[in-house]
């Protein structure tokens, strides 16, 4: 047992005051001697977010990252299958279905061929379907994975294995690693920013973009388009912005103390979160106002200052990007197409979920190409899984047709920062079952990722728990062929 602190827990307000060697008289010494009257803190140590070199120089300065949540039909998209729309319809091959368990299916489906028309584009002349239209416009941009793999098929689960490298709660996301490694270049805006489409949070919540065991300064800041643009991070009413200052300094002077005497990690961070939140008042206001955007750019993203849209979080994510944020993650909601609805249906409910989300996405390329910004931006696109190439077993009396969730292979695509754009990696069999070429881990595609910002994922550590962690838990590699 500690007595110091048995001693502390008991310790009344009058005591503190009397004991602690700067009572009232003594606060005012310091502030007339301009000195700290804690010498010994760590400045750094209260700076966790200041700008950091990583373990080689990096190819990128951010990442822009769009979870599309609940997974895009790949085999409906971007993965081109002859051979499946000929045998649609015909029964499951066993050898498939053998010792395996869906969400949804059961007993032997039909094998289920696009509905979707793929043609051809760009030099690189890459397999897109109809229902992206806007991605045939920068096909020669992406980097599409072909082979990409996963253990879990339920959504919580496999997209906490996407952003923390466990399928269970409580392990620190991608973003949360990054800005813990990199810190920021802007100290008026957080490192690492949450835009959410529509106001519905990631299938694993706040645990998708969370700082885990991690300082918690290090989280996701979540912003919105709609209202105060950070919850909480305004001024009380009656407290205008001097009172805030001052007695935030008062607060630092008393966690400093407690800081220099228990030692405890959060009390540093409740400094650097404090001394954050008074910037952000006036910095991120500034920077989500997209009312300040030309009217072309806000038409080429389909973009409407004020509503909760994908489209205005990616014209947002391209000016906090420019304004030296690291990293940027966009949740979309409704990408379940499972078929048990028009609005999940492989055909007109996928057109219409596309048409609010590719025309965002190929204007945030452009834009960034256009700003001398794309070259040190990576993006990353895509879902937790993929979608069966046989029809969702609920389904299969009904006209409305969908796929069920699917882990063993689907497609990811990057762009920028990098990358080989118009490429093509990694191979399924002719059905889509499984992958025959260059396999991809989502393991592989974090270390790819921290490549890309100058780490070594293995050396990208924290203890915890008396071992050292990474994102990428005891595997992955990077995957040096898609990069140029």
């Amino acid at each position: 047992m500690n007595h110091y602190l048995a001693t502390l827990a008991h310790a009344t307000r009058r005591h503190f005051i009397a004991g602690s060697g700067v009572g009232l008289g003594g606060m005012a010494l310091s502030a007339l001697s301009g000195s700290s009257s804690h010498a010994d803190v760590d400045v750094n140590a209260i700076q966790p977010l200041a700008s950091r070199q990583p373990h080689f120089d990096p190819k990128i300065r951010q990442v822009i990252y769009l979870h599309l949540t609940g997974s895009p039909p790949n085999l409906d998209c971007y993965d081109y299958k002859p051979e499946l729309i000929r045998r649609s319809g015909e029964d499951c091959p066993l050898s498939f279905l053998e010792g395996r368990t869906f969400a949804f299916t059961s007993g032997v489906p039909k094998l289920l061929g696009t509905p979707r028309t793929f043609t051809q584009h760009g030099e690189s002349g890459t397999w897109l379907s109809d229902a992206v239209p806007n991605l045939h416009t920068v096909a020669d941009d992406l980097c599409f994975i072909h082979s990409m793999t996963t253990e879990q098929f339920n959504h919580a689960p496999a997209e906490l294995l996407v952003y923390t490298g466990s399928p269970r709660s409580g392990r620190p996301s991608l973003g949360s690693w990054v800005t813990y490694g990199l810190g920021t270049e802007n100290q008026n805006l957080p490192g690492f920013v949450v835009l959410i489409s529509n106001g519905v949070q990631p299938n694993g919540g706040a645990n998708s973009y969370g700082s885990g065991f991690l300082p918690s300064v290090f989280q996701g800041v979540q912003c919105r388009s709609q209202g105060n643009p950070v919850l909480y991070a305004s001024d009380p009413n009656g407290m205008d912005r001097s009172l805030r200052r001052r007695s935030l300094d008062a607060l630092k002077q008393l966690n400093e103390i407690q800081a220099s005497q228990l030692g405890h990690p959060d009390t540093l961070t409740r400094i650097a979160q404090y001394e954050l939140a008074f910037r952000m008042q006036t910095a991120v206001p500034e920077v989500m106002d997209i009312s300040k955007e030309t009217k072309a750019t806000q038409e080429d993203y389909g973009a409407s200052p004020g509503e909760s849209s994908f489209a205005n979080n990616c014209l947002l994510a391209r000016r906090l990007v420019e304004q030296g944020v690291r990293y940027v993650q966009l949740f979309d909601w409704g990408w379940d197409f499972h078929g048990t609805g028009e609005s999940t249906a492989l055909g007109p409910g996928l057109t219409s979920k596309w048409a609010a989300t590719d025309k965002p996405i190929a204007a945030l390329i452009r834009d960034l190409k256009d700003r001398g910004l794309f070259d040190d931006t990576l993006i990353v696109c895509g879902g937790e899984f993929g979608r069966t190439p046989f029809r969702e077993g609920r389904t299969a009396k009904s006209k409305i047709l969908g796929r069920d969730h699917y882990p063993d292979c689907f497609t990811m695509w990057m762009a920028g920062g990098g990358v080989k754009g118009g490429f093509n990696y990694g191979q399924t069999d002719e059905l889509g079952f499984k992958i025959t070429e260059n396999r991809v881990h989502v393991h592989d595609l974090q270390a790819t990722i921290m490549h890309q910002l100058g780490f070594d994922h293995e050396q990208l550590t924290y203890r915890f728990q008396g071992r050292d962690y990474r994102l990428t838990d005891v595997h992955g590699q990077v995957v040096h062929d898609l990069l140029a």
